[in-house]
């Protein structure tokens, strides 16, 4: 795998497991993305500028910056590493690929899939707005 495309690939599980503190891939890419994940809480405990520059650099994603700075580091300031746990899921059906679920320890169960929980409930909005609106 290209150097580039293997960075890309584990920034953008990084990010995801940190905005919904549970993903489910191949233990191979769980096993590796663990270092990832353990390298950006840290970053998150010390809290300098220069520190959140890295985790942007790395994630390009703010709000996912935000979150690892704030609700991430105050959760884990006590613990000294060991941030994820790795749990085998079975296998994968198309290409009979082990798969794994990552998730954070002390986890919030509310915060998976809650950004989509959230679109959902503002496009029902709209829909009923746009009905009401129509019927008049």
């Amino acid at each position: 795998m290209d150097t580039n495309a293997r960075k890309a690939l584990f920034s953008n599980l990084t990010t995801a497991l940190i905005v919904h503190e549970q993903i489910k891939i191949t233990v191979q890419r769980a096993k590796e993305l663990r270092t990832f994940i353990d390298k950006m809480i840290t970053l998150g405990k010390k809290g300098t500028l220069a520190n959140r520059r890295q985790a942007m650099a790395f994630l390009r994603d703010e709000e996912a910056v935000k979150k690892l700075f704030s609700t991430l580091a105050e959760r884990y300031k006590s613990r000294n590493g060991g941030y994820c746990r790795v749990l085998r899921a079975g296998i994968r059906y198309g290409d009979a690929a082990d798969m794994a679920i990552i998730e954070l320890v002390d986890r919030d169960v509310n915060a998976k899939g809650a950004t989509d929980k959230v679109r959902v409930a503002a496009e029902r909005a709209a829909a009923a707005e746009a009905e009401g609106s129509s019927q008049k």
